[in-house]
């Protein structure tokens, strides 16, 4: 079978990626916030940090969506994106949720870090699903399962790092907010770039 041949642009790319680590700061810095012995306020962040970071998240995909092209014209549905929205949102919900409570036990990082892996997952092929493609998409198995598998060890590593940042002052804590957040600005676009690895366009398609 004959296919499409992709190409990128730079510039765009990088704007993903400056989006997705601006994403992961604000993050960070809201992890410390949810932290409070004021339910009501602590609920507020929470709300306010899972819109913030999902939509952040949410806005990566897309960015790096439109830094890929082909030789046909693209096209996104409505319904699917903002289902995909929804996803990073919830996401970004369990990332704040599990980052506000008092330890990390190994049960907690591998259940937030499965379900972290599968919303970034679902919010990414979501928001593929939504070119609406004929013929489909036609996937690589074995990289959708790395690009899954880089979404839970990312996901894994971004609780690390909420709880390891959340209670940290001194100097040095700007500097290393900020290289935290290089790395799951990184890591979060690594799973995008993965994926749309896995992705391949039949010649002919529309």
């Amino acid at each position: 079978m004959a296919f499409l041949a992709p190409s990128y642009n730079p510039a765009i790319v990088l704007a993903s990626l400056a989006i997705a680590t601006f994403a992961s700061y604000v993050a960070l810095d809201l992890a410390k916030r949810v932290r409070t012995d004021d339910r009501r306020v602590a609920l507020a962040w929470w709300a306010g940090g899972s819109l913030a970071l999902g939509t952040g998240i949410w806005c990566m995909h897309f960015v790096g969506m439109l830094a890929f092209s082909l030789p046909i014209a693209l096209g996104y549905t409505l319904g699917l994106t903002v289902l995909s929205w929804g996803a990073g949102v919830v996401v970004s919900a369990i990332a704040l949720g599990v980052a506000s409570q008092g330890t990390l036990t190994w049960g907690r990082l591998a259940g937030g870090a499965l379900a972290m892996g599968a919303g970034i997952c679902a919010m990414h092929y979501i928001g593929m699903g939504a070119l609406d493609m004929a013929p489909g998409i036609v996937w690589n198995p074995g990289r959708v399962a790395a690009s899954a598998a880089i979404a839970v060890a990312a996901s894994a590593a971004a609780l690390r790092i909420f709880f390891w940042l959340r209670d940290r002052g001194g100097r040095h804590a700007v500097q290393c907010h900020a290289l935290a957040a290089l790395v799951m600005g990184a890591a979060i676009c690594g799973m995008h770039d993965t994926g749309m690895w896995a992705a391949t366009f039949a010649a002919g398609s529309v």
